[in-house]
């Protein structure tokens, strides 16, 4: 069985926890492979239908690149049942004591529903530090999550309902959000219908959105202070966007031009490429087999990784990927 935390870093670098209802067991592994063409590979099946443990069973024995969890879990039976038939994380509606404590005892990742300051108290003391927010629209969303995590620091949250394609990415964005959890990526009719092309679709156009990238700003390497002065001069005589000198090592021409100084990282300069998520950015690089530099990696004060270079450059550039 994968230790816990690898499959919280799993869900991590997923970004996406997809709530699957599966009527037909039939309609599980076939499911499941839609979803892997589409580049994700977290689902949980939800136990609102007889099929549920049999799904579960079916996908942990035949697809194991895909990490399958066991959601809508309402009972400790339910959970036993689950665990048994490989589910590899659990999540639970809401928060339910015998449940999370009988999770924690045999290491099982467990996400229990909590939306108010006590239950997460509650959490926190069985010693689980990520929750469930369901359903998020109704209970306040990202402002309720922001509220709650401030005096919770070491809280995160998978928000659920009310969660898409347009707005997953802003809900990433935010530092106290561990994943997104909805079903659009693979929604009921879909499968009922066996629309597996169209589901792969929604799951590549969910990571494109998840990953969100784009460029932030462009490094410029100069031959000294007086020639990054003139350049960014260049920049506003042209254009009028702002000088702006700065105190360390480099200038500024607007909020997308750094001018360095002194020859930085790059043959020319760098670009910094924002993501709405790091970790999922990260685990894309890998995936494509792109090398990152680890040596370069920045964290913030919390000692949360913020960036991080890619080893080789592109075009004379070399790249970092940022966080937004």
């Amino acid at each position: 069985m994968m230790d816990k935390k690898t499959v919280m870093e799993r869900i991590e670098r997923s970004g996406i926890v997809p709530v699957a209802v599966i009527d037909a067991v039939e309609k599980a592994v076939p499911l499941a492979d839609a979803m892997l063409d589409g580049g994700v590979d977290v689902i949980e099946v939800t136990f609102r239908t007889a099929a549920a443990a049999d799904a579960i069973r079916a996908v942990s024995q035949s697809r194991g690149e895909m990490l399958v969890g066991a959601g809508t879990v309402v009972s400790l039976e339910q959970c036993k049942t689950a665990v048994a038939c490989g589910a590899a994380f659990i999540v639970c509606p809401g928060f339910s004591r015998d449940v999370v404590e009988w999770c924690v005892e045999h290491n099982v990742p467990v996400v229990p529903g909590c939306v108010t300051a006590t239950e997460i108290t509650a959490a926190l003391e069985c010693g689980v530090h990520v929750v469930k927010f369901f359903p998020s629209n109704i209970y306040g969303g990202l402002e309720a999550m922001k509220a709650l995590a401030a005096p919770f620091s070491g809280v995160k949250f998978i928000p659920t309902s009310g969660i898409n394609a347009g707005n997953v990415g802003e809900f990433l964005r935010a530092p106290f959000v561990f994943a997104a959890g909805g079903s659009w990526c693979c929604p009921r009719g879909d499968i009922e219908a066996e629309n597996y092309e169209k589901i792969t679709a929604l799951c590549a156009d969910t990571r494109r959105k998840i990953l969100g990238f784009e460029i932030g700003h462009i490094g410029i390497n100069a031959c000294g202070a007086e020639d990054s002065r003139e350049i960014c001069m260049a920049f506003q005589a042209a254009f009028d966007f702002p000088y702006r000198p700065g105190a360390g090592s480099s200038d500024f021409s607007s909020s997308r031009l750094e001018i360095k100084k002194r020859s930085g990282r790059g043959t020319h300069g760098h670009l910094a490429v924002e993501t709405n998520c790091l970790p999922c950015a990260v685990a894309e690089m890998r995936r494509r087999g792109i090398a990152l530099d680890e040596t370069s990696w920045t964290c913030n004060e919390k000692n949360e990784p913020m960036a991080v270079f890619l080893r080789d450059e592109i075009g004379g550039f070399a790249v970092h990927l940022m966080q937004k």
